[in-house]
């Protein structure tokens, strides 16, 4: 059976062709543009109407989190917690008395200066952070953090509380699930932002000859993009640890910006050991020496190599509200005593 194709050429690229049959009812179409990762599936209405009815859905779920997919996620804030997932362990304790956190710190080559390399970080005299995921992501959130402390210090004299705080930087990783850059789905035809283009019907017949029957203009309206701000989720997890006038406190916040207080947690490639070993060691009685002998064997779980006060990191705080990171020497010290 004769059929006829029908070949779209744009006057940038791509090229795309066309095949239905001799009395279409309905054209289909799909193009993919691996440069944007985007593609479009496209149902044309007859020849009469193409350039007045033309429907496009485009699929823009990996580009930006302002689009979710059917099952009712954000593919973006996904992508980020693969990015925490395959981060190196950290974790974090609460004890009667204080709260430890950890992590591992495994450098990339032996010529990294280990001394350059810090995961813990101290947001306030008695407020401290850990990570898992992408480090500079981690920088910039320890930056804002630092900053949202000290403006409400400076406006009530005193030290931001442990939970406003997680709350405020929590509120800056939700509003970066909220922006993004996404091409918008839209009329294709004749329209002020439209870009010409030159339309081809062809036929084949029998003998496979091709014959080009005539050429017309139409008007193909150029993927609309919307852009806002041009960011997307950080790719990390913090467990945020402190001291205030409601006790020692340790919370999780989590690329989304959600953020809930925990007893005890732990992120990044061994998680799911880790808090299986946490489950079993934790009790609410427990106080700040056990908890870092606690948080030392939790590492120690799925750690590769020999652990030692070179590849880990501790800190605490305790009752005197002071947050610190423990030195190599410091850390020696534990791991013989847990041996």
């Amino acid at each position: 059976m004769d059929f006829m194709g029908f070949v779209l050429i744009r006057r940038s690229k791509p090229k795309i062709l066309f095949f239905f049959s001799k009395k279409p009812k309905t054209i289909f179409y799909s193009i993919s543009v691996p440069k944007l990762q985007v593609s479009v599936s496209l149902r044309f209405a007859p020849l009469d109407l193409l350039c007045k009815q033309t429907w496009a859905t485009v699929n823009t779920h990996s580009l930006s989190p302002l689009s979710g997919n059917p099952s009712g996620k954000l593919v973006q804030i996904e992508h980020a917690l693969t990015a925490v997932g395959s981060g190196q362990t950290s974790l974090g304790i609460k004890a009667a008395n204080g709260v430890v956190i950890a992590t591992e710190k495994k450098l990339p080559s032996i010529l990294v200066d280990e001394t350059s390399v810090q995961k813990i970080q101290v947001l306030t005299p008695n407020i401290g952070v850990v990570y898992s995921g992408m480090g500079p992501d981690s920088r910039v959130l320890v930056r804002k953090s630092r900053k949202q402390a000290e403006q409400y210090h400076r406006l009530y004299k005193e030290s931001i509380p442990v939970t406003q705080l997680v709350r405020e930087t929590a509120a800056v990783m939700q509003e970066f699930t909220q922006s993004g850059c996404a091409s918008e789905p839209g009329m294709y035809g004749e329209a002020p932002h439209s870009e010409k283009i030159d339309i081809c019907l062809i036929t084949y017949g029998a003998s496979e000859k091709m014959q080009k029957l005539h050429i017309q203009q139409a008007y193909h309206d150029a993927p609309r993009t919307r852009k806002i701000n041009g960011v997307r989720p950080f790719g990390v997890s913090l467990l945020v640890a402190g001291f205030d006038d409601n006790g020692p406190q340790l919370y999780q916040v989590d690329p989304s910006g959600s953020y809930f207080s925990w007893k005890a947690s732990a992120m990044g490639k061994n998680v799911s050991n880790a808090k299986t070993f946490l489950e079993k060691r934790y009790t609410d009685d427990m106080e700040l020496d056990d908890a870092v002998h606690t948080a030392i064997l939790t590492l120690k779980e799925g750690f590769e190599g020999q652990i030692s006060g070179k590849n880990i990191e501790i800190g605490i705080i305790g009752t005197d509200r002071k947050f610190r990171v423990l030195t190599a020497a410091e850390i020696d010290d534990y791991l013989a005593e847990v041996e």
